[in-house]
């Protein structure tokens, strides 16, 4: 196969992040007509792979992009990633990979088109190596997004140090960040679908989704789904149908969602048919990874802030010392009583 590479290393900051771009891309044509189209089209995309492509369309036109980022603050990807294949709706694609890496395939809230994620750590430093036809740049921030890379936590081991019961959470969950949901739309399609049945069946119809209706593994996008004549009970199809609906209107971006204040985040998704105040909470606290507000409607919480802080404590007292990460300690308090009972391992 003839094969032409140029490699370009940019350096930058973006988000307060610093960070090392490297682009390859994949176009039909012989290699002279892919060089004189660049040219003509007098593009600059960082570094360019051109390679001679066989058939099918998806694999001609796939591109990627990597990104390597500081992670500011505690920060394990083998913690993140174990957290992650115990709370997610379904295991991780490659859930028998190596702890080296983390991989995903989810759709990006910008175009709708389905991406690839491998996230790999050298210390501080994440890099983020995204495929797809779509949106990269978008892909890769969705990715720190919902990994929680894009916040800076220099401040979040003083909370542990100002509450010895955080402390001792983070100690024994060292450098875990919340991973959300790949988007505040798959929350929302999640929060429809798990209504009042068991986790493992929730995870089922969706990955039949997935198999039947979406692509490379990514859950349907919102136009696909909201044409779908579904056979769920209840008023399940309709309120997935709201639930795409209001995607395609833009009503669950990640980026929108996580810009607001957290209220009124909360309050706009319950405008969504079928979107009640737990819904909400999933959709903007595991789905947007707004890493400063606290859920109000989790049993589990409750209970472990209780048999923690005391008898009558509450959530909303003790998680005012929580601030600015009252969403982190809420799920750590969650993901450490996870650990100790089973409580939704034993479910599925």
């Amino acid at each position: 196969m003839q094969q032409l590479e140029a490699g370009v290393l940019r350096n930058g900051e973006a988000q307060g992040a610093q960070y090392r771009v490297h682009r390859s891309a994949q176009y039909r044509g012989s290699l002279l007509e892919q060089v004189a189209d660049r040219l003509l089209q007098g593009a600059d995309d960082g570094g360019l792979t051109f390679n001679g492509c066989g058939s099918g369309r998806r694999r001609c036109t796939m591109a990627q992009l990597g990104i390597e980022r500081v992670v500011r603050g505690p920060w394990s990807l083998a913690m993140s990633r174990e957290f992650w294949e115990g709370f997610a709706p379904a295991a991780l694609p490659d859930a028998d990979a190596p702890g080296a890496s983390l991989s995903t395939v989810f759709r990006v809230d910008t175009d709708w088109s389905s991406a690839s994620a491998v996230v790999r750590q050298d210390g501080a430093q994440a890099t983020i190596t995204v495929r797809g036809d779509g949106d990269l740049d978008a892909a890769a921030d969705q990715v720190a997004r919902f990994l929680a890379l894009d916040v800076d936590a220099t401040g979040w081991p003083e909370i542990g140090t100002r509450d010895p019961v955080i402390g001792a959470a983070q100690a024994a969950l060292p450098g875990l960040r919340p991973c959300g949901f790949h988007s505040p739309y798959e929350a929302a399609a999640w929060s429809v679908l798990s209504q009042r049945v068991r986790i493992v069946q929730a995870a089922r119809t969706r990955r039949e989704l997935i198999d039947r209706h979406g692509d490379d593994g990514a859950f349907p996008a919102p136009a696909v789904l909201a044409a779908l004549d579904l056979d769920l009970p209840g008023r399940k199809a309709e309120y997935l149908h709201a639930v795409a609906e209001a995607a395609l209107e833009g009503r669950l971006a990640g980026t929108v969602l996580r810009a607001m204040d957290p209220r009124e985040a909360l309050t706009s998704v319950q405008d969504i048919t079928g979107v009640g105040p737990f819904a909400a909470e999933l959709i903007v606290l595991r789905g947007a990874n707004v890493p400063d507000a606290l859920p109000a409607r989790e049993r589990r919480l409750d209970a472990e802030v209780e048999a923690l802080y005391g008898p009558g404590a509450s959530v909303a007292e003790v998680g005012e010392g929580w601030r600015p990460f009252r969403t982190w300690a809420a799920v750590l308090l969650r993901a450490q009583r996870e650990n100790r009972l089973h409580e939704i391992a034993g479910r599925r």
